[in-house]
């Protein structure tokens, strides 16, 4: 192998891997359908707090509704539930 057969071959490597990279940046920004960066998610964690060593808080919305959350070793479980504030409305 030659040095133009070296150069050819690592010119290869680095066009699939900016490709690659390309692709990934853009299913980040765009999102497709049914993977994780669309921008039709429905359930938000608004807010954690950590209540003890195994115990959790946390404010999730889901649908504009906002839920309170318990989670412990056993398991989780909802304190309240009530309608979300609009966020998505401009003044």
């Amino acid at each position: 192998m030659d040095v133009l057969d070296a150069l050819r071959y690592f010119g290869a490597l680095a066009l699939v891997l900016a490709l690659v990279g390309g692709a990934g940046l853009a299913v980040r920004r765009y999102g497709l359908p049914g993977i994780a960066g669309g921008s039709g998610r429905r359930l938000t964690v608004v807010e954690t707090l950590m209540l003890g060593k195994n115990h959790r808080l946390f404010i999730v919305r889901c649908d504009g509704t906002e839920h309170v959350l318990v989670t412990a070793p056993q398991g989780a479980t909802v304190l309240s539930s009530t309608p979300g504030k609009r966020t998505d409305v401009l003044a």
